[in-house]
């Protein structure tokens, strides 16, 4: 059945004469209003019947939306930006359906698009263009009045400065750019609350120092968490109705689709706040109740420009990784869990090397840190670019030194080994829990001990701990505190300890900032033998303590005496399993393996006790009594 014209609908039930239609055709020429306006307003037609004239010639109802019931649900998927230019009113969420009412239901490109702001299918009803325009103005004027309401109850809005504020974003794709424009115009608009929240969470994360942002959506209520010093704490709750707006705010900067919350997305803007440039890499995650979570990770290049000694290596381990870096070639890998801060240590290493006559090139997934006279390339899986396939071609650029971001593969391992076989440096990282395991762990990625043994020349692992703020207390020791140091073969320790106290500066956590504890093997030739002999990870660990290797709670412990942390906050973060195995030669000092009935350094025997005893003298065949 063909589809009936207004015109003709009205000239078959005889509301309109044929002149009176063609006068009011011929005058809707020169402007863009609809003909149902016109004739409104000639007064050639009454309401009721134009009414019903368009229902038939629309084949749908119509929606007086002056009366009709405006479900806040239903306007929280569409932006007033967008609403006033399609002119359409969201009346009703339907299950997987939005019903709008619209000025031209028959706009189907204008249905397309709505389709895709939304990210509902749409069931449109007939309205005025009028009585639309006049409900746009008093329901979101409505819904604006109390998210200004709302969002000035927020309690750090004011405490924070946005002025500064400026942001870089990736163009929109072409597909929703027509779509997006005002939407965008409307987020980008300084006055609105969503852009005035977002702009006062990252200013307030940045204040804090903060490392990641969470936005965690609750049936009452909005949950916005930040993660300062590797700690996760509340900064702010939001009301439900500020929700939408807040997520679709931030995946448009982070020129993500915001019709599609079904599937987890990824993307990254970068934040000028004053001098400061921060770089967010964002990520979104659908949850049953059908918002979004976003993560937010906080990216500072300056952290890449920090040396050895501020991330916390001792003097010695700066000295010997630094004489490691100026090698032509071998491989230094750095191990520990997501968030010890391995890629800062492998950035201040390049750092450290790069310079115009050295040709660096890095593989990394993704690449985090922007570094000048440093070629960088991202890992694209989907693509075919792998860390593996990246190796094999990089190689062919004649690199002096390369970095991996990770060795997560058998065929990742072997080319980089081998790379650093052939004079290239090459730098990586892997997920072990100390230095020796590395070692393991290419074992088990089938790598020949050999290959091993000659190519890897040190392992650095690391935990990052709290530091102490300035505002910390001096008490008494404990007697954890003391039994610890023991163990770890500390005997110098004062009678007093640090612990945290609390102040404005650290938001009274008694804690500021962050430092690192480090765990160093360097492959001699002895470790070199136990490795290409497939030893034990015990065996290798207590040869190299025995040659003066300090094991990360050691590392930790010496922090914890020098008062930059605490007792407490080093057992959050490092696992003490071995340390109570710890033992020292009485005579000259020297940490010893269990096992070990002699000092290889100076021949005194010795009869040991674990678990932070004092060790016993016994006859050797150096010492005296043994000579009688």
């Amino acid at each position: 059945m063909a589809k009936k014209r207004l015109g003709d609908v009205l000239r078959e039930r005889k509301h309109i004469s044929v002149a009176d239609l063609e006068k009011t055709l011929e005058a809707q020429q020169n402007t863009t209003r609809l003909l149902g306006e016109l004739l409104l307003e000639r007064e050639l037609v009454s309401k009721d019947d134009l009414v019903s004239a368009l229902e038939e010639a629309a084949r749908m109802r119509y929606v007086d939306v002056r009366f009709a019931t405006v479900e806040k649900a239903a306007m929280e998927l569409l932006p007033r930006a967008a609403a006033e230019r399609y002119c359409v009113l969201p009346l009703v969420r339907e299950g997987k359906k939005i019903v709008l009412a619209m000025a031209e239901p028959q706009n189907l490109r204008a249905i397309d698009e709505l389709r895709f702001l939304t990210g509902m299918d749409i069931s449109p009803r007939l309205g005025f263009p009028s009585e639309i325009a006049e409900a746009i103005s008093k329901c979101y004027g409505d819904v604006e009045s109390q998210a200004e309401k709302d969002l000035e109850k927020l309690p750090f809005i004011d405490q924070v400065d946005i002025s500064d504020i400026q942001f870089f974003t990736a163009n929109s794709s072409e597909r929703s750019k027509a779509a997006m424009e005002e939407f965008e115009a409307e987020l980008r608009n300084e006055k609105t609350p969503a852009v005035r929240l977002v702009s006062s969470i990252l200013a307030s994360a940045a204040k804090k120092k903060a490392s990641d942002i969470h936005i965690e959506p609750h049936t009452l209520g909005t949950v916005v968490r930040i993660r300062v010093d590797g700690v996760m704490r509340d900064l702010t709750h939001i009301p439900a109705e500020l929700t939408t707006s807040l997520v679709s705010r931030i995946k448009i900067l982070s020129d993500m689709d915001i019709s599609e919350r079904r599937v987890p997305q990824d993307g990254r803007f970068v934040v000028q706040i004053g001098q400061k440039s921060l770089d967010f890499r964002v990520s979104t995650l659908p949850t049953h109740e059908g918002s979004e979570k976003v993560a937010m990770r906080v990216l500072d290049p300056s952290a890449t420009r920090v040396g050895f000694a501020q991330l916390g290596l001792s003097p010695e381990n700066s000295s010997a990784l630094g004489a490691l870096l100026a090698l032509p070639q071998g491989m230094i890998l750095v191990t520990g869990p997501t968030g010890s801060g391995k890629s800062t240590t492998l950035y201040s290493a390049l750092n450290l090397v790069r310079s115009p006559a050295v040709h660096i090139i890095t593989v990394e997934d993704p690449v985090e840190y922007k570094i000048d006279e440093i070629n960088q390339i991202q890992v694209n899986t989907k693509a075919g670019l792998t860390f593996a396939s990246c190796l094999r071609s990089l190689l062919r650029q004649d690199p002096n030194i390369i970095m991996v971001g990770e060795i997560r593969d058998t065929e990742t391992a072997e080319i980089a080994l081998q790379a650093a076989q052939t004079g290239h440096l090459v730098l990586s990282s892997l997920h072990t829990n100390d230095s020796v395991a590395a070692v393991t762990r290419l074992l088990d990625l089938n790598v020949p001990g050999f290959v091993i043994a000659s190519s890897l020349t040190a392992v650095i692992a690391q935990r990052l701990v709290r530091k102490l703020c300035s505002c910390r207390e001096e008490v008494p020791v404990t007697a954890e505190y003391s039994s610890r140091l023991l163990a770890a073969g500390i005997v110098d320790f004062d009678d007093t300890m640090f612990v945290e106290a609390g102040c404005g500066k650290c938001d009274n956590t008694g804690f500021k900032g962050r430092v690192g504890i480090y765990e160093t093997l360097i492959m001699d030739e002895q470790i070199r033998a136990c490795v290409r002999s497939n030893f034990r990870d015990d065996e290798i660990r207590n040869l190299a303590r025995s040659g003066g290797m300090k094991m990360m709670q050691e590392d930790a412990l010496q922090k914890v005496k020098a008062g930059v942390t605490t007792i407490d906050e080093v057992l959050r973060v490092v696992p003490f399993e071995q340390i109570s195995a710890v033992s020292r030669c009485r005579s000259c000092g020297k940490a010893l393996a269990p096992a070990f009935l002699f000092c290889p350094y100076c021949g005194a025997g010795t009869r040991q006790v674990s678990g932070g005893g004092r060790m016993q003298p016994a006859r050797g065949p150096h010492s005296e009594g043994a000579k009688a």
